[in-house]
């Protein structure tokens, strides 16, 4: 909707303009309340809903848009092999061939994915096994953290010991 009906739903005075009032490009760079969002006329602010899920990391992410660009290739491939087929054309043959060896870089595409998730989730994720990677890495950066606030203070004073505290024998 448009114009002189909107304006009047919204309860707004009607601004008619001609169809050749907002130019080639149909806008004219004012802020016209025509131009205007309703949120914006009715002076609402935008509200952002929590994310239903996660954000995927990076790299998996990518591994994913590479495996369905593959996969749909793949099968644009298949239906256009399947046509030809259809069709009795000499390019059937080929176009087999290829839509074979195409599964199979659309299968390392999706395993990827799996692959990369769980390499992702191993380095970086929840630490559930003791051997993870993860917990090592783990270890690594608080040691790296203790050392430069270690490094960072002025060295204590050397607290002296009495003697024959802590030993268990005195010879």
């Amino acid at each position: 909707m448009s114009g002189p009906r909107k304006a009047a739903q919204s309860g707004q005075p009607s601004k008619s303009r001609g169809a050749g009032a907002l130019g080639a490009a149909g806008c004219d760079g004012g802020g016209s309340d025509e131009l205007m969002g309703t949120a914006e006329r009715r002076g609402e602010l935008w509200v952002e809903e929590p994310a239903r899920r996660r954000r995927m990391p990076d790299p998996v992410r990518t591994a994913a848009v590479r495996a369905v660009l593959i996969v749909a290739l793949t099968l644009m491939q298949a239906v256009i092999a399947f046509l030809c087929t259809v069709a009795d054309s000499w390019l059937a043959f080929p176009m087999v061939l290829s839509s074979v060896g195409s599964t199979v870089v659309a299968t390392w595409g999706v395993l990827d994915v799996w692959v990369t998730r769980q390499v992702w989730n191993q380095r970086n994720g929840v630490v559930s096994a003791p051997n993870s990677t993860a917990r090592q890495l783990r270890r690594e950066r608080r040691q790296a953290r203790r050392q430069a606030r270690a490094q960072g203070r002025p060295a204590p004073e050397r607290i002296r010991r009495r003697e024959g505290a802590g030993q268990l024998t005195h010879t």
